[in-house]
């Protein structure tokens, strides 16, 4: 049985894990992390609404649902020339046919991003917003920002859904608690128009949602810093704030970074459409038994380059559809086949963008552009999708194509 290694344990890692493991293979995922976090349905831990083990899948119920192996470890050194990759442990592996990186991104680093916290940060984050917004509550009043930033060199690396999510969810909860008049919302970001690459008709109804709610916007200035009780930007202007939730754009992975992987300018891994690593020699691609060589090596999700419209972005549903072209792409490879599916044609934007009350169903593809606002149901409809979300990776629930 031909070996695969997968190094990452999210959404792009689990995926290929198993559908890997269906299509006979010997997998080994390895991962920082023992549980699979639900970064989406994770907007509900500051308010309350869900506690973190409701997040989280246990990696060894996924492992035994579906037979792969597991390791759970930090990687340390990726070297594709000698095939090898090692981890904090000082455990090194080589021994695969096929290795697949799925490890996510780093960050970027802002000058005093500690003074902030991050929804899409370290799971842990969730408990500290949390607390943050109980402390706030228990004070009675206060100023809380929420904002997100951009990777100039990377367009398709800004994560801004969650933060309208968090901030639309905070409010919903001043409001259920009749204190909402006391607290002062604001929404930043360093672009002029952020959420525009979720198309015109979002942007105008997200607009439409700030005047409607309140909500105080700060948009078009550079972050030259952030404060322990603001945020400086560029014209040394100043936004006070309580407590600032900010989502830093992604940045090439540091492991991907120091490796001899072939990068983008932000440190992305390149790829092809079918998601093998683009290297400039083709030849790296064969087969080859010396075992000191190149192997097969692929990348998806978040480490990987994202080519295609500005608009793109690195969203769940397009890393697990890497993930599965990757199974397919590797097993027809193996059986001589040519045949290769490719991600291009399924980049689109796709969402749920949950209120606390309701939510939108946003979609963008390169022919059309939408966002249905659903009132009360929405809401409903993303937890049920959390719940699926979670059994479906257990083998509890079929899966649904596209979900």
């Amino acid at each position: 049985m031909k070996k695969v290694l997968i190094l990452g344990g999210g959404f792009a890692g689990v995926e290929a894990a198993i559908y890997l493991k269906k299509n006979n293979y010997d997998v080994t995922l390895v991962t920082n992390r023992d549980y699979f976090y639900i970064y989406p349905t994770s907007i509900w831990i500051p308010t309350r609404e869900k506690s973190f083990e409701d997040i989280c899948v246990d990696m060894n119920a996924l492992k035994d649902a579906h037979g792969f192996n597991l390791i759970i470890d930090e990687v340390k050194n990726i070297s594709a020339k000698n095939g090898i990759v090692e981890f904090t442990s000082g455990l090194h592996i080589n021994d695969y046919k096929h290795l697949v990186l799925a490890m996510g991104a780093s960050k970027m680093k802002h000058n005093g991003l500690e003074h902030t916290l991050s929804i899409c940060g370290n799971p842990e984050n969730s408990l500290l917003i949390r607390d943050k917004i109980d402390e706030l509550i228990a004070k009675g009043s206060g100023k809380i920002c929420f904002g997100f930033g951009g990777n100039p060199k990377d367009s398709s690396a800004v994560r801004g859904g969650p933060a309208f999510e968090l901030l639309f969810n905070v409010h919903n909860l001043l409001k259920k608690k009749g204190i909402r008049d006391n607290y002062e919302l604001t929404f930043f970001a360093p672009m002029a128009e952020p959420g525009k690459r979720m198309g015109p008709q979002a942007l105008k109804m997200m607009d439409k949602y700030f005047s409607r709610l309140s909500i105080k916007q700060h948009f078009g200035k550079k972050i030259k810093k952030f404060e322990k009780n603001g945020i400086v930007f560029e014209d040394d202007t100043r936004l006070e704030s309580d407590f600032t939730m900010f989502i830093p754009a992604g940045d090439g992975h540091d492991v991907v970074k120091d490796s001899d992987l072939p990068k983008n300018e932000a440190g992305f891994v390149k790829i092809d459409d079918h998601c093998n690593v683009a290297f400039s020699d083709i030849d790296t691609f064969c087969e080859r038994e010396d075992m000191s060589r190149p192997h097969n090596i692929y990348a998806i999700g978040d480490v990987a380059a994202l080519e295609g419209c500005d608009w793109r972005a690195k969203q769940g549903h397009i890393a697990e559809i890497m993930a599965k072209n990757v199974a397919r792409n590797i097993k027809e490879k193996d059986n001589g086949g040519i045949s290769f599916e490719g991600y291009h044609e399924h980049l689109n934007i796709l969402c749920i963008m949950d209120s606390g009350d309701g939510a939108s169903f946003i979609y963008r593809d390169n022919k059309r552009a939408f966002m249905l606002p659903m009132p009360i149901v929405g809401h409903w409809l993303k937890k049920a999708w959390g719940l699926y979300c979670r059994n479906s990776k257990l083998g509890k629930f079929p899966r649904i194509p596209g979900m």
